[in-house]
């Protein structure tokens, strides 16, 4: 990156990104004063391939991917803030986004469900519905694990989908392991909580990690700085 492009994320990510840890640990996340000091070759997720759920132009010059927990109060937030920038960016194919499921366990044992549900919305009624049920999901979890589960039954009849072959859907196993996937890579690329996203810039391969819940206004100027390279 160029030197005031990391001082602009540098600053950003200074001022206060906060979120959950996973796994056995109850602290915050690095201290991303020294998360942003590392070398970039240390920022590396799982390429971007036909099984994610891409939103946007899959070409785009930014491809945003985030890692996310559907009971995660900053995620809930934080999906409003990416909306938001897709709305300013992906209509004219500058910016693409993929979505990563990160369920953390130890504090939000509904996620894994949840996740599941997206996947079937997608198995169902394809992409347009995978970001229906996203964004209807945080719409109406109360996070932190408080969601009434027979209330992401009821999702998928709200997204026009059959209802009962939702819920056959949601019951069975069958994205256990497409969900572990999507966590164990981010666990290999450094993700210790959510939302953490990865910004690609697709003419120079580099990534780039956005720790936490970042307001709008930090997301447009690493994109607007990104775009002008």
């Amino acid at each position: 990156m160029t030197v005031p492009v990391a001082i602009i994320i540098a600053g950003a990510f200074i001022a206060g990104a906060i979120f959950y840890t996973s796994g056995k640990s109850n602290t915050v996340a690095p201290n991303p004063t020294a998360e942003n000091n590392k070398k970039e070759e240390a920022v590396k997720i799982p390429p971007v391939t036909a099984k994610d759920h891409i939103l946007g132009n899959p070409n785009a010059p930014i491809v945003l991917v985030e890692y996310s927990d559907t009971e995660c109060p900053f995620c809930k937030n934080f999906n409003t803030t990416i909306k938001q920038v897709m709305d300013q960016y992906g209509k004219d194919g500058k910016v693409a986004l993929v979505y990563r499921h990160f369920p953390l366990d130890s504090i939000h044992s509904k996620a894994r469900r949840e996740a599941a549900g997206a996947e079937c919305a997608n198995e169902l009624g394809g992409n347009d519905k995978f970001w229906a049920y996203i964004d209807r999901i945080f719409e109406i979890t109360p996070s932190n694990n408080n969601l009434d589960p027979a209330k992401v039954g009821e999702i998928g009849k709200y997204i026009g989908l059959d209802q009962k072959a939702f819920e056959t859907c949601l019951d069975s196993d069958k994205y256990v392991a497409h969900i572990e996937e999507d966590f164990q890579g981010g666990l290999k690329a450094g993700v210790t909580g959510t939302p953490s996203t990865f910004a690609i810039i697709k003419k120079t391969g580099e990534q780039t990690m956005i720790p936490g819940a970042q307001p709008f206004a930090t997301i447009k100027a690493f994109i607007d700085s990104a775009l002008a390279k």
